[in-house]
């Protein structure tokens, strides 16, 4: 019986994580370039009292083991990186990806990190015109380098290929030699989420691959943001089915107490 309120104990925690995962990912249902998650779990170890055996010319065997368990741990969060929908904003500075690329952002430590986020916004500095993230961090461009443009915002124009380009007074589309850089991984669910929609590669990742290099290429899509590929309603009913797991652990518990007490009322 202690045995057993261990082991719900155990439920009512993976449940309590599972409600928190869930509760994360609705509480960013209109995060911009957001992919949800779900977590994994996996039972503990076991307690093997018989062991199953093959029959001998003496004995009949055992075909079956008796077994009993220790609950559940998380495991894993896995975060879905399927693309979500498109919104149309109209604004030159907003982007989505369509494929499965990232933006490479530059932080003010020099530390580079990657967004599926879109929303950016205009820098004025001293050597022109920058494509920065709203808290002011670079977006670079394939080689590394931030995006930085001499002409008028109105005149520039990205391309599907993430090239910038701007309009003369002819109105011809020149380029201007840097395009948006778009990243990919070999195991993007290596990728670390490090908040402000950013996550950062690692080990478990791999290096960043030059969009074209790996896969089908991706496309940028200017007037438009990605939004948080998080359904609600599938998530409220995950969230009612960790809850009814959890009160049916807490049940667990106070059935074991209460067995445990009529066993300590026991009188010879």
């Amino acid at each position: 019986m202690i045995r057993a309120m261990w082991t719900a104990a155990s439920g009512m925690k993976a449940m309590q994580f599972s409600v928190d995962t869930i509760a994360n990912n609705l509480a960013n249902v209109s995060t911009y370039g957001f992919k949800k998650e779900r977590p994994e779990f996996e039972d503990l170890l076991y307690v093997t009292m018989q062991k199953a055996v093959a029959p001998t010319a003496s004995d009949t065997g055992k075909p079956v083991n008796l077994q009993v368990g220790h609950g559940v741990l998380p495991r894993a969060t896995v975060r879905d990186f399927t693309m979500g929908n498109l919104e149309q904003t109209n604004s030159k500075l907003d982007m989505a990806i369509e494929g499965d690329a990232f933006f490479q952002i530059r932080l003010p430590d020099g530390t580079v990190r990657y967004t599926r986020d879109g929303a950016f916004k205009l820098s004025v500095t001293a050597d022109g015109n920058m494509i920065t993230t709203s808290r002011g961090y670079p977006v670079l461009d394939r080689d590394g380098a931030p995006i930085v443009f001499t002409q008028q915002l109105a005149d520039m124009n990205i391309q599907e290929s993430g090239e910038v380009t701007y309009k003369d007074e002819t109105g011809l589309n020149l380029p201007t030699g840097q395009y948006i850089g778009m990243y990919k991984f070999q195991n993007v669910q290596g990728l670390e989420a490090v908040g402000g929609n950013l996550f950062q590669q690692n080990t478990a990742s791999g290096e960043a691959i030059a969009d074209t290099e790996l896969g089908k290429a991706s496309f940028i899509r200017s007037g438009y943001l990605e939004s948080s590929n998080v359904a609600v309603v599938e998530e409220m009913v995950k969230m009612i089915t960790s809850q009814r797991a959890y009160e049916l652990n807490s049940k667990a518990i106070t059935t074991a107490d209460d067995m445990l007490q009529t066993a300590n009322a026991l009188r010879r």
